[in-house]
């Protein structure tokens, strides 16, 4: 295998730009005049990377996540991996949203890919799944190349990276 081509797939998000995202959608809710006395919250926790919204009214919500997801795009964090609950009832006639980012790629969709690729025939490809990250084998770059293209044309819920090509 040391003469074999390969590069992993993974699905990462930068947690700093994340974070900065956050910090700038907080000061345009306090700065913002439609949105500042609304009494609406974003709050962000990094250990459990998920983001918890609370707004008197779902339309308020929206305008908020619309200013988080605009800030998120600016700082070039894709929006599939974030991934918001449904609304939730809260005290005082509010409503609550729980986002989470997503980070790795599970073991379901980790077999799913791994068919996939197996599906397309290629000529001695291999795919190794390592934890939260696949890694696809070829002595051919080409044949990698094919397999980076056909998984760019996939869509699998979140984002994925092509790392590591060698």
């Amino acid at each position: 295998m040391a003469k074999d081509n390969s590069f992993d797939v993974v699905s990462e998000v930068n947690l700093q730009e994340v974070d900065n995202a956050w910090q700038q959608t907080r000061k345009e809710l306090q700065q913002r005049y439609d949105l500042k006395d609304s009494k609406a919250s974003l709050d962000f926790d990094k250990g459990t990377q998920r983001f918890t919204l609370n707004a008197p009214s779902e339309f308020v919500a929206k305008q908020v996540m619309d200013v988080l997801n605009s800030k998120l795009v600016q700082r070039k964090v894709d929006l599939k991996s974030l991934h918001w609950g449904d609304a939730e009832a809260a005290s005082g006639m509010t409503v609550r949203y729980h986002g989470s980012i997503i980070q790795g790629i599970n073991a379901d969709l980790a077999r799913k890919i791994n068919k996939e690729i197996r599906d397309l025939k290629l000529k001695n490809v291999k795919v190794q799944i390592e934890g939260d990250k696949l890694r696809v084998f070829s002595p051919s770059r080409d044949f990698l190349q094919e397999v980076i293209a056909f998984l760019k044309e996939q869509d699998y819920g979140q984002p994925l990276q092509y790392i590591n090509y060698r």
